[in-house]
């Protein structure tokens, strides 16, 4: 038993001989949580997850002799948790609407009985590693939860309970150890949160992460396993991207992060998550997805650590074999958390106050992202999505640039994109992927093989029109030839008919890989039989004017992921809409005595 000797914000100098780095502590006659980040000979330094009002030096501390730890076991999925994984309803319960001070509750419930169902091959005698699966609990309509060895246990399996209801505490099974000690085995298990849990090794990502999204599946793949940051400005619509991306993504598992954003943003997550239906089963989205919440008015070293507790439960679904993504809002919150604690112990500070090692520490968390093989020999992956505000939208500051040299993928967005009322507003010159060429054999695979080049093409288009605007915007479009300004056209085309995407139209907020390939496929193909025209002397007016843009722009509303073959129909007609043009032109062009027979 210690005692506090100082206070400093959610900084503590404690007397405390015995503790060790990394450990937990409770501080205080109101039991405070905290972790032990520095040493000095008998004192202490530790950081407190709680609001530090009213605690005086001289309280009692002590150490808990464990560290930062979440409890992964079933009754995970559905929940909303705090940034240190107390669970926000069972919270309520006890304190009320405000959260009390020293509140401790169990992340788990300790009274709700699940049905397990032992794995066959378990049986007394043989030999149990870490990550093996005891078994099964069929935690939601959704998901079967596999109940998974802790990975540091190894020894020979003595006995195993036999299909029945137990509760998260109870004994499941023991095992002795290769020195003799007899453990014992629960439905749930520890595992500190700033410790990767081991995998075999690391797997090849081979499929694309499908989020519906036509910007981000066709023009900017994520693999599954992969990278990827939203960097943007003030209302540059993160918050919905990240929301149709939780809601429409492939993934078998969703982990929503609120790190740090404003309590209204995260309550329209809390209220409409429950009500969404999974598109994959019918069901409500809830069965398959949890929540960490940590807003902006709670305390600040809760706010970091809440980044760690949601990576470690996604590792967790990950060991089970599952495909989970896990989206992080945002990790500029994160790294001013990590900005107030350093300035705090007074640390060297370096561009923009941020710490110097921010970069190692966003490095660290973002690799923990990757599609693997389990120590059970399945395979699984975790894909990380995190957010970035970078202030007034500038890409250059140090947590965008340190997180664009990391990620793979950078959905960049635009605040002149989001003011045009273009949604998603991601930026088509600022954006990257650098898993286009594995994407691509998935797409060629599965869709059509034309794919890469009909991106490439796409781009190209886009590409072309920027120049060609800002010679327009200096001296005006007449100074356009007509190739020119059908191309600034077809890419205006592309820009409405195929980027911008409604998350409120039912029959466009998502869109299957084929329809975004038929889309692509179809605009293109508009751009081309077009410029054949102009080359045939088409004036470029007389193609703007055609019923047939103004139809191709209508296609993604009217024909949703379902009816391809009423989408199909429509485009089957593009070389009968230009039909009267190619006759009326071609005959122009036809040389002189073409038609007399010839001897």
């Amino acid at each position: 038993m210690g005692k506090i000797l100082e206070i400093n914000g959610p900084l503590v100098k404690l007397e405390l001989p015995q503790t060790v780095l990394g450990e937990q502590v409770r501080v205080g006659r109101m039991g405070l949580i905290g972790e032990v980040i520095g040493r000095a000979g008998d004192t202490a330094l530790a950081q407190l997850y709680e609001d530090t009002t009213g605690l005086r030096p001289g309280e009692d501390a002590e150490g808990l002799g464990w560290p930062l730890s979440v409890e992964l076991g079933p009754g995970l999925l559905g929940g909303i948790f705090d940034g240190v994984q107390r669970p926000l309803q069972a919270m309520r319960e006890r304190s009320g609407d405000r959260i009390a001070h020293g509140v401790a509750v169990a992340s788990l419930s300790r009274t709700q009985r699940w049905h397990f169902v032992p794995e066959p091959a378990r049986r007394a005698g043989t030999r149990l590693a870490g990550g093996d699966v005891l078994g099964f609990v069929q935690e939601t309509e959704s998901i079967r939860h596999r109940i998974l060895t802790p990975p540091q246990i190894e020894g020979e399996l003595l006995e195993l309970a036999p299909e029945g209801d137990h509760s998260v505490e109870e004994v499941i099974g023991r095992v002795r150890l290769a020195d003799g000690r007899i453990e014992k085995l629960h439905l749930f298990h520890r595992w500190p949160v700033r410790t990767p849990r081991p995998f075999r090794q690391r797997d090849h990502a081979v499929a694309p992460l499908i989020t519906g999204q036509r910007i981000l599946d066709t023009f900017y793949p994520l693999l599954k396993g992969g990278k990827a940051a939203i960097p943007g400005p003030f209302g540059a619509g993160k918050t919905m991207l990240q929301h149709q991306v939780a809601r429409w993504c492939d993934a078998q598992i969703v982990i929503y992060v609120g790190c740090g954003e404003r309590g209204n943003e995260l309550t329209d997550i809390l209220e409409s998550m429950p009500e969404l239906k999974d598109p994959y089963t019918g069901r409500s989205l809830m069965e398959r997805t949890l929540l960490v919440a940590n807003t902006s008015n709670m305390p600040v070293v809760a706010r970091e650590a809440s980044i760690y507790v949601g990576i470690t439960l996604a590792e967790y679904f990950r060991d089970q074999g599952y495909d989970v993504v896990m989206v992080a809002d945002s990790t500029s919150r994160w790294a001013e958390a990590l900005r107030e604690v350093s300035g705090r112990l007074g640390q060297m500070p370096v561009e923009e106050g941020y710490p110097a090692y921010l970069g190692s520490r966003l490095a660290a968390f973002y690799e923990r992202a990757g599609r693997v093989e389990t120590l059970a020999g399945d395979h699984g992956s975790v894909t990380l999505i995190g957010a970035v505000s970078p202030p007034g939208g500038d890409f250059s500051e140090p947590v965008t640039s340190h997180t664009k040299e990391i990620v793979q993928t950078f959905w960049a967005l635009s605040k002149e994109l989001a003011d045009a009322r273009h949604y998603p507003a991601v930026d088509w010159l600022e954006s990257f992927s650098g898993d286009v060429n594995s994407a691509a054999k998935w797409w060629a695979e599965h869709v059509h093989p034309n794919w890469q080049a009909a991106r490439a093409a796409a781009l190209g288009l886009l590409a072309e029109s920027e120049e060609l605007q800002r010679v327009v915007n200096l001296v005006g479009v007449e100074a356009l030839s007509s190739e020119q300004r059908w191309a600034l056209e077809s890419a205006r085309l592309i820009k409405e008919g195929l980027l911008q995407q409604a998350a409120t139209d039912e029959a466009d907020s998502f869109a299957s890989p084929e329809k975004q390939y038929a889309l692509l496929a179809a605009l293109l193909e508009i751009h081309r039989r077009g410029m054949d025209l102009v080359q045939l002397g088409a004036p470029a007016q007389r193609l703007i004017q055609m019923p047939l843009l103004a139809q191709a722009r209508r296609w993604k509303s009217q024909h949703g992921s379902d009816d391809l073959a009423g989408l199909q129909a429509k485009i089957a007609a593009v070389p009968q809409a230009f039909e009267p043009l190619l006759l009326e032109y071609a005959s122009t062009r036809q040389p002189a005595g073409a038609g007399e027979a010839r001897p």
